[in-house]
């Protein structure tokens, strides 16, 4: 798989989930169908590319959609 399908399955799955905006690493290797070593560097690009962003609370470690989420609608952001 390369970046551009992997770009586009998890933009797809994460924006039709309404309820749930931050995804463990786990759940984006497995949308990928992928191994967490090669689902790494494929999802780490796309935090580069700002396609999702990282949100760490110190002791544990999300991913989400960039701009998705309450801290965005709070802070007025789209």
């Amino acid at each position: 798989m390369d970046q551009e399908e992997a770009v586009k399955l998890i933009t797809e799955k994460l924006s039709k989930k309404k309820s749930k905006t931050k995804f463990y690493f786990s759940d984006l290797a497995k949308i990928l169908d992928m191994k967490p070593r090669l689902a790494k560097k494929l999802i780490n690009k796309m935090v580069q590319d700002e396609v999702l962003e990282y949100w760490s609370s110190g002791s544990t470690s999300l991913y989400g959609l960039k701009g998705a989420g309450k801290q965005h609608a709070a802070d007025g952001e789209d």
